[in-house]
């Protein structure tokens, strides 16, 4: 038990009836979980609103609320003394509350926060294969999930809400972690997820126009802004200095910390990479480079793609920072995979597969764009797009086929409640208008029959990329969800065909 006015320390605050001296032992916003000894927090959502549930929370004993509506404004249960406490931001003070009841256990870990449109988690994964080589076992917080050791688990946010956050740092602690490498979105910056953070590096990767949209972000400049938010609270700046947006991003935030830049481009920044070269063989797939500047080494990364080098060199910025051994971070970067980016499934004589997260046109263009680089006698791309979506996003995906693959297979991807078939008919249409040859693509509804037909149906020299999916392990239709993992289909299907 404690005081919840101990927890209320960080937050301005008024007591509108009864007392911040009561005794609690959790914070709760989900009325379902009520009981004695919560305080629960309401939020006016844009949705539903949680000060409309203060009855029945109170029914089943829970005798604390934070609030951010004045007394005049709540329907109270008759009879009944309650704990009414006033903020004027329930999403802060839910992260400076979940702080505390977990006892601040991000002030007690080694805080390394990422943001950008593409390439977090990519970069989230290369941080912890380098931390753990240099003997840090290191917590992961992103698009995949959490990682703590070995043990996975799902969230439903690239950014989990501030209680599940703190959460999952208190678990980090206890399982002996260090580090932290956090996927921090924009979403989560507007919903003032990560509002009792301190980072201690803070990473800008780059930004192009995404997750604009009526729940999501008004416009662009919105979008940017909250990109900026994570050097509002860091303690030093690692930006992308190939990036047009990054004095803005510095501008926007007022980043007075500690910074460094890194380039792919220019040799005026801090550490920059140079002589990049793409290599494939039997047993490796990806580019070697050149470091320069303030770090100079040589590096393989496995990981296929010049934007990827550009990922691994915020990794390289912080890891120069921190004094890390070359020698384990050199050895680190040339085995790290990331499941569902520009990951090498399957690989031969005769031709390879890659399976990558590529959802939309950006990601698709610097995808395809990279592969070209490996010289492929044919680039092969197996892809859909997802349904109740933009058509924005099905069609910039056609267009990008008919000007970077060889070869096209239309397939599913969580279609949701539209059919395949119409959305796989626009992807056509894209692909056509935008120049694609008749003669070079397929439609087959089916996403494990189109990867057979892929793998069944390759020539020598063929670059296979599934794409859409990456790291996903389910297939959305009608607003059922099976299993479906494109890696595992591409393995059954080799040994399906005897490859």
């Amino acid at each position: 038990m404690a005081l919840l006015k101990d927890w209320l320390k960080e937050i301005n605050y008024r007591v509108l009836t009864g007392t911040d001296e009561c005794e609690v032992n959790d914070v709760i916003f989900d009325s379902r979980k009520a009981e004695a000894n919560t305080v629960f927090l309401c939020m006016k959502g844009s949705r539903v609103d949680s000060h409309d549930f203060i009855r029945e929370v109170a029914g089943k004993g829970t005798e604390t609320f934070v609030v951010e509506k004045d007394l005049k404004e709540l329907d109270l249960p008759e009879g009944k003394e309650l704990n009414l406490i006033y903020v004027e931001d329930a999403r802060a003070a839910l992260s400076s509350l979940s702080a505390a009841r977990f006892g601040h256990p991000s002030e007690k870990l080694k805080m390394i926060g990422l943001t950008g449109t593409k390439g977090k988690t990519t970069t989230s994964y290369m941080f912890r294969a380098v931390l753990e080589a240099c003997g840090y076992k290191t917590g992961v917080i992103g698009t995949n999930g959490v990682m703590i050791g070995d043990t996975h688990y799902e969230t439903k946010n690239t950014t989990p809400d501030s209680y599940e956050l703190n959460s999952y740092f208190s678990r980090m602690l206890e399982a002996g972690c260090e580090y932290v490498v956090m996927e921090c979105s924009s979403q989560g910056f507007k919903m003032e997820r990560t509002a009792d953070i301190t980072f201690d590096y803070g990473i800008f990767l780059n930004i192009s126009p995404d997750h604009i949209g009526p729940l999501e972000h008004a416009d662009f400049d919105e979008y940017l802004y909250y990109k900026s938010r994570l050097f509002t609270q860091c303690r030093t700046a690692v930006l992308n200095a190939d990036d047009p947006h990054t004095e803005k991003i510095v501008e926007l935030s007022g980043c007075r910390e500690k910074k460094y830049r890194f380039s792919i481009s220019s040799e005026e920044a801090d550490i920059y990479a140079c002589d990049l070269h793409f290599r494939t063989d039997a047993d490796f797939a990806g580019t070697e480079f050149r470091t320069g500047g303030l770090l100079e080494e040589e590096f393989r990364l496995a990981i296929p793609g010049v934007y990827n080098v550009s990922n691994v060199m915020a990794v390289l910025t912080v890891a120069y920072d921190l004094g890390l051994p070359m020698d384990k971070v050199r050895e680190a970067l040339e085995k790290v995979h990331v499941d569902g980016r520009s990951e090498v499934v399957y690989k031969s004589d005769k031709f390879t597969v890659i399976v990558d997260y590529a959802h939309n046109e950006v990601s698709m263009v610097n995808l395809m764009d990279t592969l070209r680089h490996y010289n492929p006698k044919r680039l092969v791309v197996v892809f859909g797009c997802g349904g109740n979506r933009s058509k924005d996003r099905r069609i910039g995906m056609g267009q990008t086929a008919a000007k970077t693959a060889d070869f096209s297979i239309f397939t599913a991807d969580n279609s949701r409640f539209e059919k395949t078939e119409d959305i796989i008919a626009d992807i056509e249409q894209a692909y056509l208008e935008a120049g694609g040859k008749p003669d070079a693509y397929v439609k087959i509804p089916d996403r494990e029959s189109a990867i057979r037909h892929a793998m069944a149906e390759a020539k020598a020299g063929d670059l296979i990329a599934v794409i859409g999916k990456g790291h996903e392990d389910y297939q959305e239709e009608n607003g059922v969800r099976r299993h479906f993992l494109d890696r595992e289909e591409i393995l059954k299907i080799k040994e399906e065909l005897g490859l």
